[in-house]
Order: structure tokens, then sequence, then C-alpha cells
């Protein structure tokens, strides 16, 4: 018994290990700035380069114990610290890492640095130090405050970024930003005055009702036979003489009259209770109802006899 417990738990633990690794497979460094003059700062007022990092995931991901590295020969350069709550990515979310060599300032503060006008490697570890989760190099042509960016959250090519209007700088958010819907836009076009949303809003709601009414009709029919099957059953007869014998189906009248004759009989009156309850009513005295204090009282005469 107790080997089959260890069992259990060990095949579970793997089992959530498993599921923990592959989530990590979708962690992407999603945008890099090496010389930050006059971008974001850090949370001591100070800038710093960053390395943006992407949870492709539609599940939140705990990126603790990973290992952020500019050293292809030394994986394990800096691990994220376990305990911070703010190492836990929403999904499709973004965190922000500062490359300022400084990691007593905080969890999300690297111990080395990104070298402006040089090529620089940057390579993400899982936490076993050795799975190489993702990686890139920034161009030194990457000048100041200027970023190297996917095109895409967590997918697409990199692709320089200056500032511009078109190739806007998106640190701890998503890297195209939309500001309208062009399927919502195309459609406000052909439809100005909304008709074909009234007729599709009116069908889905039709269609609704119609999957509904099949449905409850649909579980009446099995109920139905599987009630007809229990009494054949119960019976012993096949579907053929049950029909032929037992009639094999029972209205809602039918089940009405039985009902309501069964009512009658058992709650017929014609034998009463012979037991008598006589309880006694019991008055409250009061003086005003008392007719030793009428208002009318006869005078006594008293005669003194000498």
């Amino acid at each position: 018994m107790n080997k089959r417990l260890v069992i259990a738990v060990a095949g579970l633990v793997l089992c959530m290990a498993t599921c923990f690794a592959q989530g990590r497979k979708a962690l992407r460094i999603n945008e890099v700035m090496v010389a930050n003059e006059t971008g974001v700062v850090d949370d001591y007022g100070q800038r710093q380069a960053w390395i943006e990092l992407f949870n492709a995931n539609f599940a939140p991901l705990e990126i603790s114990s990973v290992y952020l590295t500019n050293d292809s020969t030394n994986p394990k350069m800096y691990p994220v610290p376990l305990g911070d709550v703010n190492t836990r990515i929403p999904k499709r979310q973004h965190v922000v890492f500062f490359a300022d060599g400084e990691p007593n300032k905080g969890t999300f503060h690297t111990n080395f640095i990104l070298t402006p006008g040089v090529d620089n490697w940057i390579g993400l570890y899982d936490a076993d130090g050795r799975t190489l989760i993702d990686a890139v190099v920034i161009p030194a042509t990457v000048g100041v405050d200027q970023t190297w960016a996917r095109t895409e959250d967590g997918a697409g090519q990199w692709a320089l970024r200056t500032g511009g209007e078109k190739d806007y700088i998106t640190p701890s958010s998503a890297n195209v930003i939309k500001d309208t819907n062009k399927k919502i836009d195309m459609f406000a076009e052909r439809d100005e005055n909304g008709f074909a949303m009234t007729i599709m809003a009116m069908g889905v709601v039709f269609c609704a009702l119609l999957v509904l009414c099949l449905s409850f009709y649909g579980i009446g029919k099995i109920g139905a036979a599987i009630a007809g099957l229990n009494k054949r059953r119960a019976h012993g007869v096949s579907a053929k003489d049950f029909h032929q014998e037992l009639g094999g189906h029972d209205s809602g009248e039918e089940i009405a009259a039985i009902a309501m004759a069964l009512h009658d009989h058992l709650n017929a009156h014609d034998t009463e209770s012979t037991v008598l309850t006589i309880n006694k009513v019991k008055r409250a005295y009061s003086p005003w109802s008392s007719k030793i204090y009428g208002i009318r009282t006869i005078p006594e005469h008293h005669i003194n006899k000498k």
C-alpha cells in the first residue's frame, strides 16, 4: 500500500514538473534596449539597459529560477530569485529586467550589463541551466534609445525600432498597438444602419432557442425510452408483447386520472375520529364586572331600640 502511494505521488510530481517545464518553453525574449538615455526609468529613477520577456502562454507562468545571461559559456549567470510574487507573469503579459549589473537593487536587476556598439548575445535558460528556452543577438547597429524587438509578441521576425510613429518602443506592453478593429470598421462601413447586425442577432437568438427545444425534446424521448425499457424488464416481455398486452404507453391524461383517484382514495373522510377534546375556557377577572361593586346599593336601616 505504501509503495503504491509513493509511486502515485512520484507520478503526480513528475506530471506537474513536466507541465511546468512545457509552460516555460513559451517564455520569449521580446524586446531589448542596450543604450537607454531618454527611455523608461527603473524603480530607482535611473535609465539602464533593459530586457523584456513575454509569456506566450494563455495561462499565468512562474519564471522564478530561470536564468538570464549574456555569456553563452555561463548559462547560470543570473538566476531569477524565488519568493517574489512579481515573477508570476499573467497570461500574454510582459516583464522587464534592467541589465545594470546591480542585482542588490531587486529581483528585476541583473548582475550583468549590455555594452553599446557591439553585438550583445542574450540567452534565457530553464531552471536546470542546460535547456535553452530562447536566445537573441542584438546587433551593434542598434543605436541610442532604439530597441531590437519582435514584430509580434513572442513571434515574428526581429526588427529595429526607433520610436517613430510606426515602430513604437513598448517596454512592458504589446509590440503591436491596436487602436482600431479592422473587422468592426469594415462591418460599420458596409452596414451603416445596422440591419445586418439586427438580423444576425435575431438569428443567433432563434438558433439558440431551436437548439434548446430540440435538446429538451430529445431528452424527453430518451427518458420515455428508458422508462419503457425498465417496464419491459420488470414484466419480462418483449417490446411487441408489451405494446399489445400492457398498452406500452402512459399519456399525461392517464397519469393525472390515476393520481387524482389515488388522492381521493387515500384522503377519504368516511371514518371520522371519535376522540373529543374539551378545552376549559378561562376568563380573566376584572373588578369592573364584579357584582359586589355595583353602582346602586340598597341602604340598610338600623333601628335603635331603647
